[in-house]
Order: C-alpha cells, then structure tokens, then sequence
C-alpha cells in the first residue's frame, strides 16, 4: 500500500498532457540549441518531462491499472503535487549544470553566470503554473549552495543527473519500506531518461 492516499485542482493538465503524449515525444520537430533562450526552453520542458514521466510510471507501477481512481484523494493528490515540484525544482539544477558544463568543455562558453540567469527565469515563471514559494526558496538555496561548488570541466560526466534521481526516490509518495525494494530501479529509470535527454543535447548544439 501507498504511504499516502493520492486534490485534483493541483494536479496540472498539462501535467497529463506530458506523461499521455511522452511516447510521441521522438515525432515532434525539435528546435536547435543556439542560444541562451533556446538552452533556457530546452532545460525546462525536458526537466518537466523527466520529473512527470519518472514519478507518474513509478506510481503507475506501483499501484496497478487502477492508479487513476486513486486521484479522488486529495491527501495523495496533494503528496503527488509536492513531489512533482521538487523532482522538477531538482532536475532544472541537473540539466542546466550539465549543459553549461558541457558547453564549457566543448564549446568553450565560459559565461558560467548564465547558469543562474537560466535558473531565475525559469523558476519565475513556474511560480505563475502554482510551483509553492517555499519550494522556490528552498530550491535557490539548493542551487546556490551546488554552484559554489561545482566544477564546470567535470561535472558532465560525474553523475551529472544523479540529485534529481535520489529526489524522485526521497519524494515519491510510496510506502518506505516498497521504496526501499525499488531503489534501484527508481533510480535507474530516471537516469536512463536523462541519458536520452544527453543525446538530445548534443545533437541541438551541433551546428
């Protein structure tokens, strides 16, 4: 059983939207990387999609064909919402220092302030899709505290996506004790979608 039962006005269309279509996502026509706007979009709709994809198939998983009845709750509807935000806050950190680290070492772009500009606007904007404000604050923190040590040379390639994994299993609203036998393939699943987000990257930049 759920720790937590699954308030439906939190749970997003678009939210549905994302997970339902994330199948076709390989037919849509994708936008080359070629500026800081266009690295902005690209890291919030894929970090959107990782965080929604990953947390909904592991309750889908974990609760059977009949997921969805549970969403008369609103104490796990709720818990979900509060999940989605924090994988989400996590995964935009994950994604922006990847690529900014990437294009460091292999584009040599050196204007690392970026990465804050990148991660403000984003958040700015999410605070008008319902994102908590106690979830922003404390995701500034996060990221403040990541960037003052992080290294751009290394960091693509160091477990570059493994926060934003060991927040899906932190978050996800499942029973401690079934986490605990999923650990493994939760963060599996999640950091097996990042890697086709990789490869994504690195075609949009070429030129």
């Amino acid at each position: 059983m759920l720790k937590y039962k699954l308030k439906i006005k939190d749970i997003k269309l678009e939210d549905f939207r994302v997970y339902l279509f994330a199948l076709f996502k390989g037919v849509l026509p994708k936008k080359k990387i070629k500026n800081i706007e266009n690295l902005t979009l690209f890291v919030q709709t894929k970090s959107a999609w990782v965080s929604q994809v990953t947390l909904y198939n592991y309750l889908k998983t974990r609760m059977g064909t009949k997921w969805v009845l549970h969403f008369d709750d609103e104490v796990f509807l709720a818990s979900i919402n509060k999940a989605k935000w924090n994988i989400y806050s996590i995964a935009l950190q994950d994604l922006t220092f990847y690529s900014l680290s990437y294009l460091n070492v292999f584009c040599n772009y050196k204007d690392m302030s970026k990465a804050n500009e990148i991660y403000d606007e984003i958040l700015t904007k999410e605070t008008k899709n319902g994102m908590p404000k106690e979830i922003i604050l404390q995701s500034k923190e996060k990221f403040k505290e990541r960037l003052e040590k992080i290294d751009w040379n290394t960091y693509y390639k160091s477990w570059p996506f493994n926060e934003s994994a060991l927040t899906l299993y932190k978050w996800a609203p499942v029973a401690e004790e079934l986490k605990t036998l999923d650990r493994k393939i939760v963060l599996n699943s999640m950091i097996l979608k990042w890697e086709n987000i990789e490869k994504e990257f690195k075609e949009l930049i070429k030129i």
